[in-house]
């Protein structure tokens, strides 16, 4: 199962340009979570402060009670290791096949017989789709194959918690379809804890157990799925609706005189929102051990949650009490 990752007060700058401050929230263990948040607000960088590859001037990550901000460097390299990176590009050796590639960590973090190394590569390039592919260099692939064969990468230390920098960056619709599918996939396969960094609406309505959005150096909100889905917070819907009309402009948030004239000229009201499913892993595969996990947690706080979010819980849950559950036909019933 995953590790739960605790995030308390952090607070980054780069000089005097504040990337974001007191940021508070705990991704949930075995959970996928999901940050939000238009270009330039700085999710990469807070992929990067959780692994503690950057330095945030305040602030706490505690994973396995060690702290990835101020603990010893020594304890902070073998707490890494939890960790699985898929970054935004693959970020691919290009003079190595995808089979050296994805064989990388094992080879230079543990003492493995290559023999092993192939057994473990093989299998992940097995789960990841790339059969076939493992001997071409990543200039012979595709954008998509490459990030795939990332995520291969990332997997082959069997981490529990697995950080993705926007996994759909440069792909289709068609393949960021499959690219969701298969997160969901291989949460029900190893029960990782998961954060995905993404700008990506479809990603973002059916991958998550939880959310949160990151604008104006804040964490503007961070929970159950349903919180953020629902939420009329006007930067949260104007992200969320695709719309011109709120707080985000195009190079940086608007100020008080356009937010003013907006709403002077009277825009059109968004239509309701609606939430759609969440993916359910590819037949086959066990049941995500995340789900009972949330339910437990969700429904222990949906008292304290926003109206909207408490009725669209209730409704989810309901309907799934209600689904029929398919049971084997009984010997000699002639189906």
């Amino acid at each position: 199962m995953g590790i739960e990752v605790v995030v308390e007060g952090l607070t980054k700058s780069f000089g005097r340009q504040s990337v974001w401050r007191d940021v508070t929230l705990t991704l949930p263990a075995g959970e996928v979570s999901v940050m939000l948040g238009p270009s330039g607000t700085g999710k990469t960088v807070f992929l990067k402060s959780l692994i503690g590859l950057l330095k945030p001037e305040k602030g706490r990550v505690l994973i396995n009670g060690v702290d990835m901000v101020n603990s010893p460097e020594r304890e902070i390299y073998e707490t890494r290791k939890l960790f699985g990176l898929m970054f935004q590009d693959g970020a691919l050796f290009g003079s190595m096949s995808l089979f050296d590639n994805i064989a990388f960590p094992l080879r230079e973090h543990t003492r493995k017989k290559e023999s092993e190394i192939r057994r473990i590569v093989m299998e992940r390039i097995e789960v990841v789709g790339l059969l076939g592919a493992e001997g071409k260099l990543p200039g012979e692939i595709s954008g998509g194959m490459r990030k795939r064969a990332g995520l291969a990468r990332a997997l082959v230390l069997d981490p529990q918690i697995i950080l993705c920098d926007e996994p759909d960056s440069g792909l289709d619709p068609v393949r960021t379809a499959y690219l969701s599918q298969l997160l969901i996939d291989l949460n029900a396969q190893i029960d990782a804890t998961m954060l995905i960094v993404t700008h990506n609406l479809d990603i973002a309505a059916t991958v998550p157990d939880n959310m949160g959005m990151l604008f104006r150096r804040e964490l503007v909100t961070f929970g159950p799925r349903e919180v953020l889905l629902t939420s009329e917070e006007p930067v949260v819907a104007q992200f969320l609706d695709g719309r011109r009309e709120g707080p985000i402009g195009m190079s940086e948030e608007k100020d008080a005189a356009t937010l003013a004239a907006e709403a002077g000229a009277g825009a059109a009201p968004a239509p309701p929102r609606r939430i759609v499913p969440q993916l359910e892993p590819s037949p086959g595969l066990p049941p995500r051990a995340a789900v009972a996990r949330r339910r437990r947690r969700v429904m222990a706080m949906v008292d304290q949650l926003p109206p909207a979010a408490r009725s669209a819980i209730r409704e989810t849950y309901a309907a799934d009490a209600a689904a029929p559950t398919l049971t084997a036909p009984s010997a000699g019933s002639g189906t």
